[in-house]
């Protein structure tokens, strides 16, 4: 089996997913010597965050915290983890509970990922401190990154053409680590949670995640309920499920709803016909018998290339532009201009994204969470065989869990959520990864709880239409059910593009 370049950077992405009482460190942190400020026994300086992503950069106060990477030999070889605080702005009311907002992936860095998603927070930010720890294995907390031979973030080597690649890969990958990856599991993170949080003297934080942050954010709310006001979890991910269980299939329903608004479109359906499914698979099934050489420009240099499109590409772009339905929208051009031989655009979309992926995953730290937490329950679904992405996710992970330091999981890590926390459950209609029946799953074990389904949105909902002013106000009141999201009404389709100008009123 052949693993494409671009396959493979679709796979990393989408396995696309801190005492005693709060006193006057978090009121009015004390000057800690020049240019530093303390946040309980923690000393921050100065910084700012930035990702490729995002316009601007965040000002922020930063930390380095050590924490032991074997629980059980606390003078052994510590992690020191990476901490970003943003201080409340409104500093004459702030709330004795920060916010820990928790990244997806796995493999996402916190700090790299808020740059994004501080616009969302805005209303929350006034009363409320945020704190960002790069769970251990990503951003600057001991990363476990796995590189190919040019020196890029990888699954696997470029050209590598089998599972007996992929896997000495992965074994290469270990061996070359500072770590002991069977200590890099969503169980240590949450261990470390809870560490810096007593250590920034919270009696009770409220923990937002997003996507693999959500299994984050279910676990600490299980182990440590006297420690957590509330949960907001945006792209639910259930504990029972297994990672990369229903990924193929799920991407699949969720192309169905959205190729559906192209037969809805009169001038979608007429240039496109009305089964764009169906074309999608006829052009995979081309480009699996025929990959074709094409010259395309680069789009971050704009200097010419060639390079082979396979049916791997054409997965890897459907997958990943199927998250948001603003890129969502071009999936029916891009995908008719390859089916008419013109593969130019799609080489130079595929490209992109790798490159803007490939450096926020980190491979091993996926793997340390997968093959401990999933993998032995993760088994081929001949369901997947006529799915746009097929049954490789499932079987690299598995293959590739076989040469990798294994971690253990709890035994009741995969039992339900139940709990009578105050949660806000947020799903987006047409998500791909993590659909909208996960959070109604999650929900019946909190009798706190409230879902709200986001209609139009692809993963990740933070700063969908009024949603921002919503997460605010359930974050000051801590009753998701007296929420009026009426508001939410507003949000709409995005209208599929019919060429390269957009799309026609």
């Amino acid at each position: 089996m052949r693993i494409t370049q671009t396959l493979t950077a679709a796979l990393a992405a989408a396995l696309l997913l801190a005492g005693c009482g709060q006193g006057p460190a978090a009121k009015d942190p004390a000057q800690a010597g020049a240019g530093q400020r303390l946040y309980g026994k923690i000393a921050f300086k100065p910084c700012s965050l930035a990702s490729p992503f995002a316009a601007d950069s965040i000002a922020a106060q930063c930390a380095r915290f050590a924490v032991p990477e074997n629980p059980a030999l606390p003078k052994g070889r510590q992690v020191q983890l990476n901490i970003a605080w943003l201080p409340a702005t409104d500093e004459a009311d702030i709330a004795a509970d920060p916010v820990f907002f928790l990244a997806g992936g796995p493999g996402q860095a916190a700090t790299e990922v808020w740059p994004t998603m501080d616009s969302a927070f805005r209303e929350v930010r006034k009363h409320r401190h945020i704190v960002l720890i790069d769970q251990r294995g990503t951003g600057e907390s001991n990363p476990l990154i796995c590189r190919n031979a040019k020196g890029d973030s990888a699954v696997m080597e470029d050209d590598a053409g089998g599972i007996d690649a992929a896997v000495k890969f992965a074994g290469d990958c270990a061996a070359k680590l500072q770590a002991d990856p069977r200590y890099y599991t969503t169980t240590d993170a949450v261990r470390d949670l809870d560490t810096v949080r007593a250590a920034l003297g919270a009696d009770k934080i409220d923990v937002v995640g997003g996507s693999y942050g959500t299994r984050v954010a279910q676990q600490y709310a299980m182990r440590y309920p006297q420690h957590t006001r509330a949960v907001v979890i945006d792209g639910v991910v259930p504990n029972e499920l297994v990672l990369g269980s229903e990924h193929a299939r799920n991407l699949d329903a969720s192309l169905a709803l959205q190729f559906e608004q192209c037969r809805k479109t009169p001038t979608c359906r007429q240039r496109f016909g009305d089964d764009p499914r169906a074309q999608l698979r006829e052009l995979m099934a081309r480009l699996k018998a025929h990959p074709v050489e094409v010259e395309y420009r680069d789009p971050t240099t704009g200097e010419l290339k060639r390079d082979m499109a396979t049916a791997g590409a054409v997965a890897g772009l459907t997958r990943m532009f199927a998250y948001a339905p603003q890129a969502a929208a071009l999936l029916p051009l891009v995908l008719n201009e390859a089916d008419q031989g013109r593969y130019a655009p799609l080489m130079s979309l595929a490209q992109m994204i790798q490159g803007q992926v490939s450096e926020q995953i980190m491979h091993g730290m996926q793997l340390s969470v997968i093959c401990a937490e999933d993998a032995d329950l993760l088994k081929d679904d001949p369901a997947d065989a006529d799915t746009v992405m097929g049954s490789d996710l499932s079987t690299v992970l598995v293959a590739q869990c076989k040469a990798w330091p294994t971690g253990k999981r709890p035994a009741d890590f995969h039992a339900p959520f139940k709990s009578s926390l105050p949660t806000l459950l947020l799903s987006g209609e047409f998500d791909p990864v993590t659909p909208p029946r996960y959070g109604e799953q999650v929900l019946k074990g909190l009798p706190n709880g409230r879902h709200l389904v986001l209609r139009g949105q692809g993963h990740g909902s933070f700063a969908s239409g009024c949603m921002p002013k919503l997460l605010s106000q359930f974050l000051e009141s801590a009753d998701a059910k007296q929420l009026d999201a009426k508001c939410l009404g507003t949000l709409d389709y995005v209208p599929p593009f019919v060429s390269f100008n957009g799309w026609e009123p």
